[in-house]
């Protein structure tokens, strides 16, 4: 791991962003009760909140942080795309890219597998690292504005 005892803590948050994107008509199904697993969004905003927890135990080498906020949210576009946002904050000696961005991952993945059913072509586009800030670089914004 990289040693950042040195480094004083400050307040850091990120974002991260997924794609689902939908063979025609199946986000609609999915959010019809068509998938017959409960309530898709609640629990992939679950395990994105827990896999942003998890994050040191399941990437080698980066630092466990003491999370003081993961938020999950979803935005539906057009007819056949989902997309997700992870944001994490701590205040800590290392940022929390990897918090956000394992987060919006394992929440697509959940949405994923418990759509599946309806059909395997649903694909997991676009993760990301949209924003973050604090620490010694303090702020950065992907280059197309979002």
């Amino acid at each position: 791991m990289v040693d950042v005892s040195g480094k004083r803590a400050t307040s850091r948050s990120a974002t991260a962003e997924a794609f689902l994107r939908f063979p025609a008509g199946v986000r609609a199904r999915a959010f019809a009760g068509e998938a017959g697993k409960g309530s898709i969004l609640g629990v992939a905003r679950v395990a994105g909140i827990q896999a942003a927890k998890r994050c040191a135990d399941l990437i080698p080498l980066c630092h466990t942080l003491p999370l003081d906020r993961v938020a999950v949210e979803f935005e539906l576009r057009g007819e056949d795309e989902l997309r997700v946002l992870c944001t994490a904050r701590t205040e800590a000696r290392t940022g929390v890219e990897m918090e956000a961005l394992t987060g919006a991952a394992l929440a697509a993945l959940t949405v994923y597998d418990m759509t599946k059913a309806l059909d395997k072509g649903i694909r997991i586009d676009g993760l990301r690292l949209l924003a973050k800030s604090g620490g010694k670089s303090g702020e950065w914004r992907a280059a197309d504005g979002a």
